[in-house]
């Protein structure tokens, strides 16, 4: 008798597109304040009391550093006091360093207003929130709407923020900031869902009994790396790029916007087919390694735009769209690479690497530009992303397999083995770890060829 396979539901509830929207809207509102002084804050930051380039850089990065430190400690913290109770501490925090930048004249002043932005870390705690208020077999969609918001952010922090700075300068983005946290706030208020639960989600949530394993997973440390790489980069381009950008093209900060504006456009769309083909033709590897060559290019061919606007534009143009394959590719890279109970820890060391990068590209960024000047940092950056590339030149090609959370109606320790061999004979279950104490199995499936009407009937629910 031929077996039937059954299409995965795609159809989210109204509950779930109310969660995926706000919780990406606070995302963007909280990014795009962050990202908004990018182009603009290296000439701001020399009108500041006691600036120095390194200050500057670390004015720029700090925020990497706060963020890293408390990411995940606030998101274990909301498993005891609650995700929302979290998020608004989170943003009151961000609000409070927004307005200490903004009032502030001296370097100093902004650095620890950026860093109380850093600290109100939120980004493991909005994860975690999401997977109380969503099916599993829905959490990678709204995961993935919450990433498009960062991406939408970014592209607009790049066009606002000169044009901002024209009208009201940085002091004033730093006020725009703070607003757009109370918005937050009041997405968070009135907005998003409240969970009737806390639950732990290990495909989200970082587990302590997990960290030794995911540091000695010679894959993951990889790919940390190569986003900590990547951040590092881009921050540190932007200590120089305002600068390289007036003085060797004569574009007015508030003007940059004029160039940005069609880079970003056109960046996305060369990106869009490059994840495609990455995905759907199984060209992970080639497309990743490949994105990381063109950025390192990228880097060197800004020490040659000379006086070009057109040759300036294109380097930007080359730069990010193998900047927004790379940030498409790389949480996409972990999550097939790591084990299915342990995805949440290995994106919570992800995502501290990432902010660690965003830190350490500041500080450097600043320092090497006030020893060695633009192209002293740039040339720095592009050797960086060459060790990248020598170090990713050793991933596999990754198992095209998708994350599969399968709740079981009734499971005790001892009934743990005997189901899990139950489970691993489905066709199509390539993986899977047993959490008895969560009452769930996370797999990794083939969604060519699993027969998810069998797997349903191991949980007695619509998982």
């Amino acid at each position: 008798m031929s077996r039937k396979t059954s299409k995965f539901d795609d159809t989210m509830s109204p509950q779930e597109k109310q969660t995926a929207y706000s919780l990406a809207g606070i995302y963007a509102v909280r990014m795009l304040g962050l990202f908004m002084i990018l182009p603009v804050f290296t000439v701001y930051g020399q009108e500041l009391k006691g600036h120095t380039p390194f200050l500057i850089g670390l004015a720029i990065g700090i925020y990497g550093l706060t963020q890293a430190l408390l990411q995940i400690p606030f998101g274990m913290l909301s498993d005891r006091i609650g995700r929302k109770a979290v998020i608004m501490a989170g943003l009151v925090i961000f609000a409070v360093g927004s307005v200490v930048a903004a009032l502030s004249h001296s370097i100093e002043g902004v650095i620890i207003g950026r860093a109380l932005q850093g600290a109100g870390a939120i980004s493991s705690t909005v994860m975690a929130l999401a997977a109380d208020l969503t099916r599993d077999e829905h959490r990678t969609k709204i995961m993935a709407t919450i990433g498009v918001s960062i991406g939408v952010a970014f592209s607009a922090g790049m066009v606002l923020g000169p044009v901002l700075n024209t009208w009201i300068g940085v002091a004033g983005i730093f006020w725009v900031t703070a607003v757009m946290a109370i918005m937050a706030m009041g997405i968070v208020i009135w907005g998003v869902p409240t969970p009737r639960t806390h639950l732990r989600h290990r495909d989200t949530e970082v587990a302590a009994e997990s960290f030794g394993q995911v540091l000695r997973n010679k894959e993951l440390l990889r790919l940390d790396f190569g986003i900590f790489i990547m951040q590092f980069v881009l921050t540190s381009n932007f200590v120089v790029m305002p600068l390289l950008l007036s003085h060797l093209t004569g574009i007015p900060i508030g003007k940059s916007w004029e160039l940005y504006l069609p880079i970003m456009v056109l960046a996305f769309i060369a990106m869009v087919p490059l994840i495609i083909i990455a995905e759907k033709r199984r060209k992970m590897r080639s497309i990743f390694l490949g994105a990381v060559a063109v950025l390192a290019l990228a880097n060197f061919s800004y020490t040659y735009a000379d006086e070009s606007i057109v040759a300036m534009a294109i380097g930007l143009w080359v730069f990010f769209t193998a900047f927004n394959v790379l940030e498409a590719s790389l949480p996409s890279l972990v999550a097939k690479v790591s084990p299915p109970a342990q995805k949440g820890t290995a994106m919570g060391i992800y995502s501290t690497s990432q902010f660690l990068g965003i830190f350490a590209g500041g500080v450097s960024g600043g320092a090497l530009y006030g020893h060695w000047g633009i192209n002293g940092d740039i040339l720095t950056s592009a050797v960086l992303v060459l060790v990248w590339l020598a170090v990713a030149t050793g991933m596999k090609e990754p198992r095209y397999f998708a994350s599969y959370v399968l709740q079981l109606a009734k499971m005790t320790p001892n009934d743990s083995e005997t189901l899990r061999a139950a489970v691993a004979k489905i066709p199509g279950v390539m993986d899977i770890a047993m959490a008895p104490d969560e009452g769930v199995a996370y797999l990794r499936i083939d969604r060519a060829t699993v027969d998810e009407e069998q797997l349903r009937a191991f949980s007695g629910a619509h998982s």
